[in-house]
């Protein structure tokens, strides 16, 4: 998958069509990604135990067609591979520079 965590995107169809964001999260064996902030729904929790009931806003993952990565003048852009000193890069199609790479902590949750 050429899209990586921390990629800044601009969203090509669906509700959000035109509205740019990070990647948070990617789901290379659906081909998706997950957006901050970008294709939200909301889950209805039941009350239960004591606690009451609450609406939660989640993100939906996205399909990787449906975005489009920015490159560093902040246009719509492609991604393609260069080998530098026996190191696979990222570059940008149009403009041929090197894709930033991020440092972004990501936090593990426990699976139950």
């Amino acid at each position: 998958m050429k899209f990586k965590v921390g990629d800044n995107i601009l969203v090509t169809g669906g509700k959000d069509k035109g509205k740019t964001a990070k990647i948070v999260r990617v789901l290379p064996k659906e081909n998706k990604v997950v957006v901050d902030g970008i294709n939200m729904y909301v889950k209805h929790r039941k009350p239960m135990n004591d606690q009451p009931g609450e609406k939660l806003t989640l993100p939906r993952p996205l399909p990787t067609g449906k975005i489009a990565i920015l490159n560093d003048k902040g246009v719509r852009d492609r991604i393609g591979y260069v080998m530098k000193n026996d190191k696979k890069v990222r570059i940008f199609k149009k403009t041929g520079a090197e894709v930033p790479e991020t440092k972004i902590e990501v936090k593990k949750t426990a699976k139950k």
